[in-house]
């Protein structure tokens, strides 16, 4: 996810609303951005904050953030509200789409998995996560967070008791979605741009017009502070620029 929300609008009828698609201004804040991002297709909408997003799609609803990691800074990269702005984006999605299907990829401990999971209770939540074997042997990427042990993994979701939630252990770089049609994709596995790039072209398969992808660490303002965003970032912009 992002600090200023930007996200691509997926195939249908959204890609036709011309209206709410600008070009990303590539000099904010006086930074200099990576040859390799100065070529951005124009079908991207840059939002400051949810009410710009509620107000685009008609939105109503508010999400519920309930979890207090959602307030926490462990980093710089977590200053100006990141984990916030992060939880209110995507719960704010999923309260007001109600998916049928939603996936997230990036299990980790299992905060994301909740926050979806709470915000559309009548929605099947299906979440991927690698196991830590498969990190320590290479096959999972560089750019990961942690190797999480398999009890490790969903550790907060379980122990919120909820019931929406299928946990799925896999390698994203070999699983392909059975899930059926996906309606919300959450992408925050590996980081590597091939991972990214992969990942986003297997969800875009099994998705119908109108649903969404949302990338976490795609942020364009931060794309030269720190290297597993502007990792994503490039992941992101390939989808893009090939149109897929």
């Amino acid at each position: 996810m992002i600090r200023k929300v930007m996200s691509k609008i997926s195939r249908g009828k959204y890609k036709r609303t011309k209206i709410f698609f600008k070009k990303l201004i590539l000099n904010i804040q006086g930074k200099k951005y990576p040859p390799h991002f100065k070529l951005l297709p124009p079908n991207l909408v840059e939002l400051n904050d949810i009410e710009d997003l509620k107000k685009i799609f008609g939105w109503e609803n508010n999400p519920i953030l309930d979890d207090s990691i959602i307030y926490g800074v462990e980093s710089d990269v977590d200053k100006n509200n990141r984990r916030v702005i992060d939880a209110q984006t995507l719960g704010t999605i999923m309260c007001n789409v109600n998916p049928k299907v939603a996936l997230e990829i990036g299990t980790a401990t299992g905060h994301g998995t909740a926050l979806m999971a709470i915000n559309a209770p009548k929605s099947r939540i299906f979440t991927v996560n690698i196991l830590p074997e498969d990190i320590v042997s290479g096959e999972g990427g560089n750019l990961v967070t942690e190797a999480f042990s398999k009890e490790k993994i969903g550790e907060y979701y379980r122990e919120s008791q909820l019931k929406n939630i299928k946990q799925i252990y896999a390698n994203t770089a070999i699983w392909e979605p059975d899930i059926g049609n996906i309606d919300i994709a959450f992408i925050d596995g590996c980081h590597d741009t091939e991972f990214v790039y992969n990942d986003t072209v297997k969800v875009l398969r099994h998705m119908k017009p109108g649903s969404f992808i949302i990338w976490h660490d795609f942020n364009m303002d931060q794309v030269m502070d720190y290297g597993w965003i502007n990792s994503v970032c490039k992941g992101v912009k390939n989808c893009l620029m090939k149109d897929i």
